[in-house]
């Protein structure tokens, strides 16, 4: 029987800057090139890289053994703020047209523009 999942809200998008807070990777900075929300994951480009055997075919002929990224769940990341230089925990910000902006919590930088 297969697994149900449930899409759920996260506090980081595609595009992010993020920092690994755990994990072989720990410490590494990163920007998300894709999210997969269903299963709460992120993959962060240059982070959690596994090496994948491929064959040979048309666009690569050669084939061999390639390194790409792999998921990382996202409670393993932190959104890096560059005001701080650290990762840190995101507030929400409501301004007077109903917008919600996501904002550092140290020192209040906002994250969307």
């Amino acid at each position: 029987m297969a697994k149900e999942t449930v899409k759920t809200k996260m506090h980081v998008r595609k595009g992010d800057n993020v920092v690994v807070i755990s994990g072989k990777d720990a410490g590494k900075k990163g920007k998300i090139i894709d999210v997969d929300a269903r299963n709460s994951r992120v993959y962060v480009d240059k982070v959690n890289l596994v090496s994948r055997h491929t064959k040979p075919t048309k666009g690569a002929p050669q084939g061999g053994i390639v390194k790409q990224e792999a998921a990382l769940h996202s409670s393993n990341v932190m959104l890096f703020c560059n005001k701080c230089g650290q990762g840190v925990r995101v507030a929400k910000e409501i301004l007077a047209d109903g917008q919600k902006l996501r904002i550092c919590v140290k020192c209040g930088a906002r994250f969307d523009k």
